[in-house]
């Protein structure tokens, strides 16, 4: 189910700081119009760290109800309290999500034995397709291969969106795990070298921009046409770098902005792009056609 090129989706404010649910809307309508194979609402790069419990539903239900079934919705849901990620997951199940995406737990560092009862608690209470996010430069901590394979074994729990960095990694939760637990690459520029491995697809930041080219990457690349692939990762590559310049998801919200899509401010801490970078983002977004 969760698989091919699902979008990473911001959450848009409107001048008053709060959600664009209507802007929301029309970034759902654009995404599927445009290939994307899946939507993940409130993770990272929809700044789930500073939107209320209310917002953070909220924000589920309307994508849910844009996407009206078209296309899968896996739900950011994760927490460093099992306590709040049972309580976001249980919501995402009841208003018609086709899965939660649970992030590592961070700042309390658990440890792996820690990782695997919070995981394997969730899952027990929530009969909910679930997805592991292991970003260890956003939590200090790293769920291990070993780890991830013990909790394929669990009812309920599907794949990992993997954003460690480490290809080597990768190949060993794909050994390890077996084929019918999903690794999802967590990392734009890393796509294609995950696929290399097994990876079924990713869930991209870049998709809010163009999900047609990185849809078609990974779909050329999953039907054989490894050249074609390759050719558009090329092409999307000075993007990818781009849209990390500065914190995800800063750079992609001044793109969308730029190019009059819903996107709106950030919410502190994180503030607008230094003048340096938009400079440096608007050159890449320019030389690709996608501004002038």
């Amino acid at each position: 189910m969760f698989e091919g090129a699902l979008t990473a989706m911001v959450t848009p404010f409107d001048k008053e700081g709060k959600v664009d649910e209507e802007g929301l809307r029309e970034n759902v309508r654009f995404q599927i119009k445009c290939g994307a194979h899946g939507l993940v609402p409130v993770g990272t790069t929809g700044e789930c760290a500073t939107l209320s419990y209310e917002e953070h539903n909220r924000v589920v239900e309307v994508v849910v109800d844009a996407a009206k079934g078209k296309v899968p919705v896996l739900a950011g849901t994760g927490s460093n309290s099992t306590w709040e990620a049972i309580m976001l997951t249980k919501h995402a199940k009841e208003v018609g999500a086709d899965g939660a995406l649970l992030v590592v737990p961070y700042y309390n560092k658990p440890t792996q034995a820690g990782l695997y009862q919070h995981y394997k608690r969730i899952a027990e209470e929530i009969d909910l397709p679930q997805v592991i996010y292991n970003i260890p430069s956003r939590t200090s901590l790293n769920m291990l291969p070993e780890t991830m394979a013990k909790l394929a074994e669990v009812k309920n729990i599907v794949g990992v969106k993997e954003a460690s960095g480490d290809l080597k990694q990768v190949a060993r939760i794909i050994e390890l795990a077996g084929k019918e637990f999903s690794v999802i690459s967590g990392d734009d520029s890393l796509t294609l070298e995950i696929m290399k491995l097994g990876g079924v697809g990713v869930i991209s930041v870049t998709l809010n921009l163009v999900p047609d080219k990185v849809a078609k990457m990974v779909d050329s690349f999953r039907s054989g046409d490894v050249e074609t692939a390759k050719r558009i990762n090329e092409e999307l590559a000075p993007l990818f770098k781009a849209l990390f310049i500065e914190t995800n998801p800063g750079p992609v919200k001044m793109a969308m902005n730029w190019m009059g899509m819903a996107a709106g401010g950030l919410r502190l801490p994180l503030v607008e792009l230094e003048p340096e970078n938009q400079e440096k983002l608007r050159k890449v977004l320019v030389d690709m056609g996608l501004v002038k």
